[in-house]
């Protein structure tokens, strides 16, 4: 529903019931001026000649004043109105995106928050270890999507990730409590950003903002998520232009190859053909391929062996054929079968 929320103009008639100096402070503290610029404690104290305590006391008792006056009371229906748009936003709300969304300018996102701080149903909780500030009207609306996401990060294994329907479908069977009115995605998109522990990479995917896959910082994560993204190996003249395409980024030919290399997410498994190690590829040349299917499953035979390397590299049958010749390595059985030597 459109806003007819007009916060400047409630909040002039707010601060009017004060005295000048205290609205002088109130609107230096809040940036309520002509500046959106918020002075500090400190900075309001000097002004006048008074400590920061003293400051902080004034603010106070401006609000409670407010508060009292007959202006907060006609001003009823403005926070109601507020209260609405923080419940359609999901009852608990990031202060930074609802700010936002309720004023493109800061000045106005001022007044919206000088509203918030002002309006007695509204409850903030501070930024902390494991959420970002935040504004809510029903406390046990907040405790549950407090403990819900705090679950959720519990899915989570190292650098795993997962697409956002997935981690929405986990996040529902986390809050079967909650009203039915709030289990769409784009809220549960909402509550999830209310997380400092949950992040969203450019494809989409979630996971725990420590994974490179979340936190993407260079060519080879951009990589990483590029191969992901493809989900079968690739050149890395294509890794480097698909970074580019699909995420803007110039990504040198020569720089992603070295990238790639350095990084043990990736394995070589074909001339310049990178796949995912945790798709279950062996690192290492064709011999150590070699090496380690025999290991794992003992004697083979010629075909066998070829069939299970070409799983994990991509090269002709003929390579795999010379590379068995290595009597150092492997020896050849009665039964024609090849082993370790």
């Amino acid at each position: 529903m459109q806003s007819t929320l007009k916060p400047k103009q409630v909040v002039k008639q707010l601060t009017a019931v004060l005295p000048e100096r205290v609205r002088d402070i109130i609107t230096s503290r809040y940036g309520l001026g002509e500046s959106p610029e918020k002075m500090t404690l400190e900075a309001i104290g000097k002004r006048y000649g008074i400590t920061r305590e003293r400051v902080r006391q004034i603010e106070n008792y401006a609000l409670q004043s407010i508060r009292k006056s007959s202006a907060y009371a006609k001003a009823k229906p403005s926070f109601e109105e507020l209260r609405r748009m923080v419940d359609e936003r999901g009852g608990i709300v990031l202060e930074e995106d609802f700010l936002s969304h309720m004023a493109k300018d800061g000045s106005t996102r001022n007044h919206v928050y000088f509203l918030l701080v002002l309006g007695e149903t509204f409850i903030k909780h501070k930024e902390d270890d494991a959420f970002h500030h935040r504004w809510h009207i029903d406390q046990g609306l907040a405790d549950s999507v407090h403990k819900a996401l705090k679950n959720l990060c519990g899915c989570f294994n190292g650098e795993e990730v997962m697409p956002e329907p997935e981690i929405i479908e986990n996040f529902l069977k986390e809050i079967k409590e909650v009203s039915q009115k709030y289990k769409n995605n784009e809220t549960m998109s909402r509550w999830l950003s209310l997380s400092k522990e949950l992040g969203k990479n450019p494809l989409g995917e979630w996971g725990l903002v420590s994974s490179p896959n979340v936190r993407v910082k260079g060519i080879r994560d951009y990589a990483y998520l590029v191969i992901k993204r493809h989900g079968s190996p690739m050149h890395f003249t294509e890794v480097a232009n698909t970074i580019t395409k699909l995420f803007g980024k110039k990504a040198h030919i020569a720089t992603t190859h070295n990238e790639l290399i350095k990084d043990s997410r990736f394995v070589l498994v074909g001339r310049g053909l990178y796949a995912l190690k945790e798709w279950g590829y062996t690192s290492g040349v064709v011999k150590d391929v070699i090496k380690q299917i025999l290991k794992q499953e003992g004697s083979l035979s010629r075909d066998e062996i070829i069939d299970r390397v070409r799983k994990e590299r991509y090269v002709k049958d003929n390579t795999i054929v010379v590379n068995l010749q290595d009597s150092r390595l492997f020896k050849r059985t009665a039964d024609g079968l090849y082993t370790l030597a």
